[in-house]
């Protein structure tokens, strides 16, 4: 969207996302974020191989995007099932895949912005304490969303600020192990983690490219002009290895310093998300390298999603313990 109207509905949703309305939302979900990863990794037990994909990064942010909501906690296993087949839709290719994946992933898109819509509904008979329930009774200078953009607000939340948190917890743990000597300097230095995260969203991050922009007027960019109408793709993971503006880009380095980097785009569309992005994934990695038992790669590189814009691998297999 364009200003106005996307200033418009992006005041309304930060009112209740974060600061300076609400500057506790990120810092009150601490709890939360502690205790749904050491659930996961408890649930490692007894296993040689372990799935960084399946069995932790897929399942932690949606329930965490769904406590942000306020989704009831018996409407959390529909909520899972419907992210993951949108998820999964989204490489359908006709050549190689049924149709099948296709089907499933149109019906969940139906199914979650009908139960989206229903949880808007109640909230304005019964007020909770949910994202939902905020938006759905905020009067403030804009006055309120319409149910309808609150549940596509609600949807972009779950799907956009669920693909790129997987994709930023395996690519770090990836990194992790391809560089051993950090993920012990982790281990002893807890508080590595916040510059850590940075510089894994300059070095691996999670969206590669930003497409299907236009030129609102004639760019000139380098001494190339873009005409005005012409459609853009911005490389954001091009400009975070500009060499112009990173000294040796190629090469991960968590003490990096003025790292300005474009993993959560920049300007207007700035990831509003992005402080609840950067604890989840804090706290991921943090405890994932604390309790995690000499863990190393199966396969080196692991398989990748078929994807351009989504840079992720689809299934990454470490094994811990003696092996």
């Amino acid at each position: 969207m364009d200003p106005p109207e996307h200033d418009r509905l992006r005041r309304m949703a930060m009112r209740q996302f974060g600061p300076p309305h609400t500057p506790g939302l990120v810092i009150g979900m601490e709890g939360t974020l502690t205790a749904v990863v050491a659930g996961l990794i408890d649930d490692f037990a007894g296993k040689e191989r372990i799935d960084v994909v399946d069995d932790f990064a897929f399942p932690f942010p949606v329930t965490v995007n769904c406590r942000v909501l306020g989704v009831p906690r018996e409407v959390e296993p529909d909520v899972h099932r419907w992210v993951s087949d949108l998820m999964n839709s989204v490489d359908y290719t006709p050549e190689t895949d049924p149709k099948e994946k296709l089907d499933k992933g149109v019906q969940a898109r139906k199914d979650l912005y009908q139960c989206l819509g229903e949880l808007v509904e109640q909230s304005h008979r019964r007020p909770g304490d949910g994202l939902l329930s905020r938006l759905a009774n905020d009067d403030g200078p804009d006055g309120r969303m319409t149910d309808a953009e609150i549940v596509a607000t609600a949807r972009l939340l779950l799907v956009a600020g669920h693909e790129t948190v997987v994709n930023l917890i395996t690519n770090g743990m990836l990194t992790l192990l391809r560089h051993p000597q950090v993920l012990r300097r982790l281990r002893d230095e807890p508080d590595l983690v916040v510059p850590l995260v940075e510089e894994l969203l300059r070095y691996e991050p999670p969206v590669q490219i930003i497409p299907w922009r236009v030129a609102y007027s004639d760019i000139t960019v380098a001494d190339t002009v873009i005409p005005q109408g012409s459609q853009i793709m911005l490389m954001l993971a091009s400009g975070s290895r500009d060499p112009k503006r990173f000294h040796d880009p190629d090469r991960f380095d968590p003490d990096r310093h003025d790292n300005q980097h474009l993993g959560f785009g920049s300007g207007i569309h700035l990831c509003f998300g992005g402080p609840l992005a950067r604890r989840e994934t804090q706290t991921a990695l943090t405890e994932l390298v604390r309790r995690l038992d000499r863990p190393r790669l199966v396969t080196d590189p692991p398989p990748y999603r078929r994807s351009p814009v989504l840079r992720g691998p689809v299934h990454l297999e470490i094994e811990q313990g003696d092996g």
